[in-house]
């Protein structure tokens, strides 16, 4: 696993995006989308509402990742086939008790009165997978877990993601989860402390995003991506390096 510390979790996003396209390898996926995706890595951000909280490479504006903060938080109107508030305050739909009730779970509450009842536990602990649900999902969750603890008088929080767009879903993933955090450590009434973001397969969507790689890259000037991101984008002098004929 690599592992990026970085001083705000804008330039974590832009960290990550340059690991992905420089280390990566090409891989098609199930659905037939063209990425490159690196092994696992965990960024850690001791002090995760230090600016800038956005790239300003993202394609998503500050108003942009607000509002994607206040939906995961207070819930939207609009219908997807998931959605991470619903799972996190809300979890269970589709199951039910051994008397027929469904089951409706607020993990964020759990774990705000458990770490309230004991600071020192490792059971504040939220998932989103599941399986009578997920498994017949065109489109399923890829956040899978979320822990938080108390730990020199500050809410620490980290999350792990099974599948990470890095590019484009990352930014706003990390600015709309160090909210939750800093929402929990506001019932509690302790500061947030370190925000680790775990991502099992990080990739990026290098063909369907390709006008989204070229604030991260500069041309070359800032992240040299691997050969085939270069040609597929087509955008700079490096694009036609090491192809022969």
């Amino acid at each position: 696993m690599r592992i990026i510390r970085a001083p705000s979790i804008g330039i974590a996003h832009e960290l990550v995006v340059k690991m992905v396209l420089e280390k990566g390898r090409v891989l098609y996926t199930e659905d037939g989308e063209a990425t490159v995706e690196y092994d696992e890595i965990a960024v850690r951000v001791e002090n995760p509402l230090s600016e800038p909280m956005v790239s300003p490479r993202s394609r998503f504006s500050r108003k942009f990742m607000e509002k994607y903060a206040n939906d995961l938080l207070n819930g939207t109107s609009a219908v997807f086939e998931y959605d991470y508030h619903d799972r996190l305050f809300n979890w269970g739909g589709r199951l039910y008790t051994g008397e027929g009730a469904e089951v409706h779970i607020d993990q964020i509450d759990y774990i705000t009165q458990k770490l309230a009842a004991s600071p020192v536990t490792r059971r504040g602990i939220a998932i989103t997978w599941n399986p009578p649900v997920d498994e017949h999902l065109d489109d399923c969750p890829c956040l899978q877990l979320l822990q938080c603890l108390v730990r020199d008088g500050r809410l620490g929080m980290k999350v792990v993601f099974r599948s990470n767009d890095m590019l484009t879903a990352s930014g706003a993933n990390m600015f709309a989860l160090v909210h939750l955090q800093k929402a929990i450590a506001d019932r509690l009434g302790i500061p947030p402390g370190p925000y680790t973001h775990i991502s099992l397969i990080p990739h990026i969507y290098y063909r369907r995003d390709v006008d989204d790689l070229e604030p991260f890259c500069g041309k070359g000037d800032l992240i040299l991506p691997i050969d085939e991101v270069c040609r597929a984008c087509g955008k700079c002098r490096h694009a036609g390096r090491n192809q022969s004929g």
